[in-house]
C-alpha cells in the first residue's frame, strides 16, 4: 500500500487550500480513511475521517471549516480547508486501515510521507 500526499503549502490566514493523498495497492472493500495533523512539538491528532460507507468524521476545531471526501474511484482522498487559522500549521498525513478504530487507536494502518501546511 503506498499513500502520496500533495498540496501543502504556505497560506495566510482566512485563505484555503485543498490536500490530496493517492492512495494504490489496498485491495479491501471495507475501509476508514482518514487526514492527521502534527503540529511543531505536539502529538499528531485526527482531524477527519470518511469509512468505505461514506460517513465521515471531524474533530470539533475543524467542523464547518474542514472537508473530506473521496473520488469515486476511491483512489484519491482529498481535505478542503476553508478559512484557516494559525492553528491549522503543521504536517498533515493521510492513512488508510480496514476500519476507523484501527485506523485512530491502533497500529496497523498505512501512513503516508505528510504534507507540510503553513499559516501565516
Amino acid at each position: 500500500v503506498q499513500l502520496v500526499e500533495s498540496g501543502g503549502g504556505s497560506v495566510q490566514a482566512g485563505g484555503s487550500l485543498r490536500l490530496s493523498c493517492a492512495a494504490s495497492g489496498y485491495l479491501h472493500s471495507s475501509y476508514c480513511m482518514g487526514w492527521f495533523r502534527q503540529a511543531p512539538g505536539k502529538e499528531r491528532e485526527g482531524v477527519a475521517s470518511i469509512g468505505s460507507d461514506g460517513t465521515t468524521t471531524y474533530k470539533d476545531s475543524v467542523k464547518g471549516r474542514f472537508i473530506i471526501s473521496v473520488d469515486n474511484s476511491k483512489t484519491t482522498l482529498y481535505l478542503q480547508i476553508s478559512n484557516v487559522t494559525l492553528e491549522d500549521t503543521g504536517t498533515y498525513y493521510c492513512g488508510l486501515d480496514r476500519g476507523c478504530a484501527s485506523l485512530f487507536y491502533g497500529d496497523s494502518g498505512h501512513w503516508g510521507q505528510g504534507t507540510q501546511v503553513t499559516v501565516s
